[in-house]
């Protein structure tokens, strides 16, 4: 059964290139309502646990690091269908397969640095948004 949350991030690659604003237009025209929002750092440590389940593969070192370099936003999202509807908005991880009018089509500039992260399931969206929030920061 799926959920109405989910959870995501706006990387730093984004947050560099100064893509807040409209990336989170973007999720709230399509129908998603922001219920946590913040600006915030990952740490080493923070990023190695937050990718944790990625740590055998080959990237793993450079996700860390990319992801600990500068300012992220973490957001709780809420809507019916919420993983598979932003999974969809946000487009393929690659750039260059992206469908038009999605996130990381109009923002990402690589595979590696591809402007959003999104939760990959209804339990995940639960593990990552408690990783980012505390219970009093979720409305």
């Amino acid at each position: 059964m799926a959920t109405n949350r989910t959870f995501t991030m706006i990387k730093p690659d984004a947050v560099a290139n100064g893509h807040i604003g409209n990336i989170l237009a973007m999720i709230t025209n399509a129908g998603f309502k922001i219920v946590s929002l913040k600006l915030t750092q990952l740490t080493v440590a923070d990023a190695q646990a937050f990718y944790a389940v990625h740590s055998a593969r080959p990237f793993y070192g450079e996700l860390v690091e990319f992801m600990s370099r500068g300012p992220i936003v973490a957001a709780i999202l809420e809507k019916d269908n919420a993983v598979e509807d932003f999974r969809n908005l946000i487009g393929a991880t690659n750039p260059a397969d992206a469908a038009e009018g999605t996130i990381r089509k109009a923002y990402a500039t690589s595979i590696g640095e591809n402007a959003v992260h999104g939760s990959d399931s209804d339990e995940n969206a639960a593990l990552e948004g408690a990783f980012h929030f505390a219970g009093r920061e979720q409305f």
